[in-house]
């Protein structure tokens, strides 16, 4: 059996029975709001405190915004900055294309070289909706997540999801390329007046887990799982 990763979430590593087997590559599905950016710069800090580096991919948010960010949870990543235990690299969307050919050029040596343990890329779905044919968004997503499997490193995408079906990805894709799924949502009461956010480990290979939807919260901490708690 391989070794368990810790996410850093302890309500989630008990639903995953300790945390992500070693090099898993995990999607984090949500809507807008859902946590999926905390969710990963906590997986992330986790690595960084237990000694690992890090490399986080972000399209959307720049170094500084990601930091400050992160420091509104009380995470001071800019000294993991300075120590080069932690690289922070903005990809332009606007040219996917020239994106994914650095990815393609210079990821996998940048990893090794790096010595990263975990990487994030947040989020992978800005990335796939700029190919308008199918096949292209496919061939993305399975190079991206091969050239990531050759580095043996864990890491953890982001995806918005499908707005008419949304407990899949925005792509429909994702899900079947990777190793693990977690799925974030905000549902509504019974009663309409209150919304609660819920979580549900939807795969994981290679370890047993947790198939319950349990809630969670966004706190000053970061992300906690209810873990023995049930949705309303």
């Amino acid at each position: 059996m391989l070794p368990l990763q810790s996410t850093g979430i302890d309500g989630l590593d008990e639903m995953l029975g300790g945390g992500f087997p070693a090099g898993s590559i995990v999607a984090v599905l949500g809507s807008f709001g859902t946590g999926k950016t905390t969710m990963s710069l906590q997986y992330v800090l986790k690595g960084l405190s237990s000694g690992e580096k890090c490399i986080y991919i972000s399209l959307e948010e720049d170094e500084r915004s990601i930091l400050k960010n992160a420091m509104t949870y009380g995470w001071d990543l800019q000294r993991y900055i300075d120590s080069s235990s932690l690289s922070i690299i903005k990809l332009e969307p606007s040219d996917a294309r020239s994106a994914i050919e650095r990815v393609r050029s210079e990821f996998p040596s940048f990893i090794k070289n790096f010595g990263a343990g975990r990487i994030v890329i947040d989020s992978v779905s800005l990335l796939t909706m700029l190919y308008e044919d199918a096949n292209e968004r496919r061939a993305v997503l399975f190079n991206l997540c091969k050239l990531i499997r050759q580095t043996g490193a864990g890491a953890m995408l982001t995806s918005e999801v499908n707005e008419n079906h949304p407990s899949s990805s925005r792509d429909g894709m994702v899900e079947y390329t990777v190793d693990g799924v977690i799925y974030l949502q905000s549902i509504e009461s019974r009663d309409g007046s209150e919304q609660q956010l819920t979580l549900r480990i939807v795969k994981m290979r290679g370890i047993g887990h947790s198939r319950r939807i349990r809630p969670y919260s966004i706190s000053r901490e970061g992300i906690i799982v209810h873990s023995g708690s049930e949705v309303f």
